[in-house]
C-alpha cells in the first residue's frame, strides 16, 4: 500500500486516539472496522498503524515537543514520528534508510523537519521528554525504585512480549512448544510460571490448532503467576471475584483439573460473556461464570464462609501494563486512583466473607501505585484481625518457583512484578489464610 494512504489512515488514528474518550485499544478495532470498505489493510499494514499510534503515546511529550517546529496538521506532525519510530524498531541491520518509506510520503519540508528530529539527542532532552510520563506519575515511581526509574521508563517504551499459558488440564508445555516450532513460531518456557510460553514477534495464533482446541491462551507471565499464587487444588470451592474476561478464571480451573467448584463472578455480563468461547476451547467443565449486581449481591451473601480459596484481581488504574496500553498514563490522574483505591478496600472486604477457616485470600493488581497496592493490603490487615499474612516468597518457594525472592518485596511478604526487572507487566500481589 502507498506510503500516504498509510500516512493520512495514520494521522487519522492519532487523532481519534487523542481524544481519549475511549481505550486507545478499541479506538484502534473501531477504526479498522470502519475501514473496511475503504481500505483493505493487511496484517502487516495493520500493525504498522497500530504501533504508530501506541508510539505517539508512549513518546507523546517528547513527540509534541517537536511538533511545533514542523508543519502541516497537529496530528500529522505527531503520526509522522511514531511511524518513524516503528521504522526504526522493524529495521533489520545494515538497512541504508529505515526510513527511506516514510519519507517518500514526505514534502521537502517534512523530510527536512523528520531529519532534524531524528539528530536531536536523548541525552540533550528534558527529563520529561525522556520519561514520557506525567508528574503525578514519576514521583512515585522514583520514590519507590531511585536508580531503576529510568530503567523502567525505558522498558514502558517498548511493546510487551507475547506470553502464552498452556492448559495444563490437556496439554504439556514441552509439547505445545515443538507444535509451535513446526508451525514456524519460536518460543521459550517463561522464566518463571510452569505453565507459559514466550514466542517471539506477533503470529496469528487464532489459526492455530493448538488455539482452535484450548492448548493456549494469551497471558501475560505475571497473570499466570497470580493464579499460580493461589494455588488451588482438586475438589475445593474457589471463587475468581473479579474475573472479567476469564484469563485467570481458565488458570485456575485447569489448575483444580476440572474438579471441585469455580466460580466465576463479575459485575459485567459483557466481560463474562467473552469468557464463553474461551472456556468452551478450554475442556473445563468446573467453571461457574456469575453476573452479581455489585461486591454485596445475595449470590456472595449465600456462599459467605464456604470457599476454600478466593482470587481478588481488583479492577485499578491498569498503570503496570502501559507496555501494552500507554494511553492509561493519560486517561488515568490521581483523582481516578482515589476512587479505584474505595472500590478496592470494598471488594476486597466483601470478598473476604466468602473464606472458610484456613482458606486462602489473595488480592492482586495490574498497578505499580503504592496507595492501590501496599495501602490497601495493610489496610485490610489492620480492620481484619481473623486473617493472617501470608509471606508471598514463601508460597512461592513451597510452590518451587525457581528465584522465587526475586519476584518478592525487600521482606518477601507481597509479589511485586516489575517490567524492567522481570519482563512481565506491573503487579502486585498480597496473600492471608483465614483464622
Amino acid at each position: 500500500m502507498h506510503p500516504k494512504v498509510l500516512l493520512d489512515a495514520s494521522a487519522e488514528l492519532v487523532r481519534q486516539a487523542l481524544s481519549f474518550q475511549h481505550p486507545a485499544d478499541s479506538v484502534v478495532s473501531r477504526f479498522f472496522r470502519d475501514q473496511r470498505k475503504t481500505h483493505a489493510f493487511g496484517p502487516r499494514e495493520r500493525a504498522l498503524l497500530a504501533e504508530t499510534v501506541y508510539n505517539v503515546l508512549r513518546y507523546k511529550l517528547r513527540f509534541e515537543h517537536f511538533a511545533p517546529s514542523g508543519s502541516g496538521p497537529r496530528e500529522r506532525r505527531l503520526a509522522i514520528l511514531g511511524f518513524a519510530r516503528h521504522l526504526h524498531d522493524q529495521a533489520r541491520p545494515g538497512t541504508d534508510d529505515p526510513l527511506a518509506f516514510l519519507k517518500s510520503a514526505l514534502n521537502d519540508k517534512e523530510r527536512a523537519w523528520l531529519v532534524a528530529c531524528e539528530e536531536v539527542r536523548e541525552a540533550d532532552l528534558l527529563e520529561r521528554h525522556r520519561h514520557n510520563l506525567p508528574q503525578w506519575l514519576v514521583e512515585p515511581l522514583q520514590a519507590q525504585l531511585g536508580e531503576g526509574f529510568w530503567p523502567l521508563c525505558q522498558a514502558l517504551s517498548q511493546s510487551a512480549t507475547l506470553d502464552l499459558r498452556v492448559n495444563a488440564l490437556t496439554d504439556k508445555r514441552e509439547d505445545v512448544a515443538r507444535e509451535l516450532a513446526l508451525a514456524g513460531i519460536e518460543s521459550t518456557p517463561t522464566p518463571f510460571s510452569p505453565w507459559g510460553l514466550r514466542v517471539q514477534g506477533k503470529p496469528a495464533l487464532t489459526r492455530l490448532d493448538a488455539f482452535a482446541r484450548g492448548a493456549i491462551e494469551v497471558q501475560d507471565e505475571g497473570s499466570q503467576l497470580l493464579a499460580w499464587l493461589l494455588d488451588a487444588r482438586r475438589g475445593e470451592m474457589v471463587a475468581d471475584f473479579c474475573a472479567g474476561a476469564g484469563g485467570k478464571t481458565l488458570a485456575l480451573g485447569a489448575a483444580m483439573r476440572s474438579t471441585g467448584r469455580l466460580y466465576a463472578f463479575d459485575t459485567s455480563a459483557h466481560r463474562l460473556d467473552a469468557l464463553k468461547p474461551r472456556l468452551a476451547r478450554s475442556k473445563l467443565s468446573n467453571v461457574h461464570p456469575a453476573a452479581i449486581a455489585h461486591e454485596r449481591d445475595e449470590r456472595i451473601k449465600r456462599l459467605s464462609g464456604k470457599m476454600d480459596r478466593v482470587l481478588v484481581d481488583a479492577p485499578c488504574s491498569g498503570l503496570g501494563t502501559l507496555r501494552r496500553n500507554p494511553d492509561l498514563k493519560w486517561r488515568q490522574s490521581p483523582q481516578s486512583v482515589q476512587e479505584l483505591t474505595v472500590k478496592q478496600s470494598a471488594i476486597l472486604a466483601s470478598a473476604a466473607r466468602l473464606l472458610k477457616p484456613g482458606g486462602r485470600l489473595v488480592y492482586a493488581t495490574c498497578s505499580v501505585l503504592p496507595e492501590e497496592n501496599e495501602a490497601i493490603a495493610q489496610a485490610f490487615g489492620q480492620a481484619h484481625p481473623g486473617f493472617q499474612p501470608l509471606p508471598v516468597r514463601d508460597i512461592l518457594q513451597d510452590l518451587k518457583v525457581v528465584d522465587a525472592e526475586l519476584l518478592c518485596t525487600p521482606d518477601g511478604l507481597y509479589l511485586r512484578l516489575w517490567p524492567h526487572v522481570h519482563g512481565t507487566d506491573g503487579f502486585f500481589a498480597a496473600a492471608w489464610v483465614a483464622q
